[in-house]
């Protein structure tokens, strides 16, 4: 379906939970957000049918999101029952990976086609520091795991934030030297904990360029504009929502855990599709993707118009 703008969309981010088994500094105030209760949160079998409408819409690709994913029970079963969905060629998830491990085989064998791990650091007590208590090792055994049950492709995205974690966009970068994965460095968004944080903090992702000379121009992959190194099995991705808005070609829906189609992550506008069926979701969906903005609002200067942090959303 094309939306008011004439975009073409056809990509769902799902959101399964709110929850999250780290408080990243970015993501989530010190103290924690409030969180749903379990009857507030879609069913396995509401997500399903929201799938199977925007499917009847045009949407080939599904991206499970949280919170973390993988703190929902029985995800295994939901990635069979999307899999399922007549229209969907692509099943996605993106997870800090840190209880990816026992799980990484049965997702697999699922269907689940490839995975985005959030990855900010490569130090563990920065790392400790950063997720407010969460463990590197976990998440580099997820990461392992995934590539031993046979995933392919996988994405590790990092957050630049300055003077946090800029030093370590060398050793990250290099994760693409050896492994067939593409690191993709983000530039940090003003919303929700960390809207009014110093300008500082907000870098450029040519930050990365200057860090992490030979770098050659490749191609697009979506949002990211990818770079390789010669020898290097992986590649190294710019995200640059700041710098270089990227509305124009953006194809992407979002759904919250408690059901409310986000047409635009930074726009406080949202439709509530729980209870729908039939041609009453459709319908909802049909208006929320014609009503999507042309392009965000957000700069240096002014904080995404988004009303939930990121965990309540799904990223």
């Amino acid at each position: 379906m094309l939306d008011g703008e004439g975009r073409l969309i056809e990509y769902l981010r799902l959101s399964v939970t709110d929850r999250c088994n780290c408080r990243c500094t970015y993501c989530m105030p010190a103290g924690g957000v409030p969180m749903l209760g379990h009857r507030d949160i879609l069913s396995f079998e509401e997500l399903t049918e929201v799938v199977t409408a925007c499917a009847q819409l045009g949407v080939r690709k599904v991206r499970l999101t949280g919170g973390e994913p993988l703190v929902r029970r029985g995800l295994p079963e939901l990635v069979r029952m999307i899999r399922a969905v007549p229209g969907v060629e692509e099943l996605a998830m993106t997870t800090n990976a840190t209880l990816l491990a026992p799980v990484a085989a049965e997702l697999h064998h699922a269907g689940l086609d490839r995975l985005n791990v959030s990855l900010d650091t490569l130090d563990a007590a920065r790392y400790a520091e950063l997720t407010r208590g969460g463990s590197l090792e976990d998440a580099l055994a997820g990461l392992a795991a995934a590539r031993d049950a046979g995933f392919s492709h996988t994405k590790v995205n990092c957050v630049l934030m300055g003077g946090v974690n800029d030093a370590d966009v060398p050793r990250l970068a290099k994760l693409a030297r050896t492994e067939p994965i593409d690191v993709r460095f983000i530039e940090l968004m003003p919303m929700g904990p960390c809207a009014g944080w110093p300008k500082a903090r907000f870098i450029p992702a040519e930050t990365v360029l200057e860090a992490v000379p030979g770098l050659e121009p490749l191609r697009r992959d979506g949002v990211a504009e990818l770079w390789h190194a010669p020898g290097w099995e992986g590649n190294v991705g710019l995200i640059r929502p700041m710098s270089h808005r990227f509305c124009d070609g953006c194809s992407r829906i979002r759904v919250t855990a408690d059901g409310r189609l986000k047409p635009c992550l930074h726009s406080a506008a949202e439709i509530p599709l729980r209870g729908l069926h039939g041609e009453a979701l459709l319908s909802e969906l049909r208006r929320g993707i014609a009503a999507k903005p042309a392009y965000h609002h957000m700069d240096q200067d002014h904080a995404s118009q988004s009303a939930r942090d990121m965990n309540e959303i799904g990223g």
